[in-house]
């Protein structure tokens, strides 16, 4: 019984994880926030939806789009720029992916610029009716995946309209 007891204790972390990605999906991008919450951009596998899930560890706080339909990829908008060279030529990439819900634009971006080798991740949050952003910032060190190559993965189309920001 003890043995079930310590199985039990061990794996229920794992389950709590889980609830951000499902079996019939794959992690686009992931970051842990300076706040103790979790971005996570899934996609299902065969490329059927795109969710965008935000939370603590233990409990996924808003899910956007809310349904899981081929729909949801129209929903987003993606640009990115790249510059090589490195620090000779200011090398940098910026890569944006963004969404609108009730009022706000979510704008989760992912960036290098070479002149000082940084690197920054996280989501701005920008009130539209009062023109007020909110940045959260994500740490680097536990991302996982990319931004920059979403429009050769994915059914995403490159929105030159969205302007960068980071």
């Amino acid at each position: 019984m003890k043995f079930y007891i310590t199985l039990l204790i061990l794996l229920f972390p794992f389950g709590i994880y889980s609830q951000y990605v499902l079996e019939n999906e794959s992690v686009i991008y992931s970051f842990n926030t300076k706040g103790d919450k979790k971005m996570v951009l899934v996609k299902d596998n065969n490329n059927k939806y795109i969710q965008y899930r935000f939370g603590t560890k233990r409990k996924i706080e808003m899910q956007f789009p809310a349904k899981r339909t081929e729909e949801s990829w129209k929903h987003f908008h993606y640009i990115f720029y790249s510059r090589g060279g490195g620090k000779a030529n200011s090398g940098q990439e910026i890569a944006n992916l963004s969404f609108t819900k009730d009022g706000y634009q979510y704008l989760i971006y992912d960036t290098y610029f070479s002149q000082n080798e940084k690197l920054a991740t996280g989501i701005l949050l920008k009130n539209l009716k009062l023109d007020k952003t909110t940045r959260i910032n994500g740490i680097i060190k536990n991302r996982v995946g990319s931004l920059f190559s979403l429009n050769l993965e994915t059914p995403l189309k490159f929105d030159e309209s969205l302007g960068f920001e980071f």
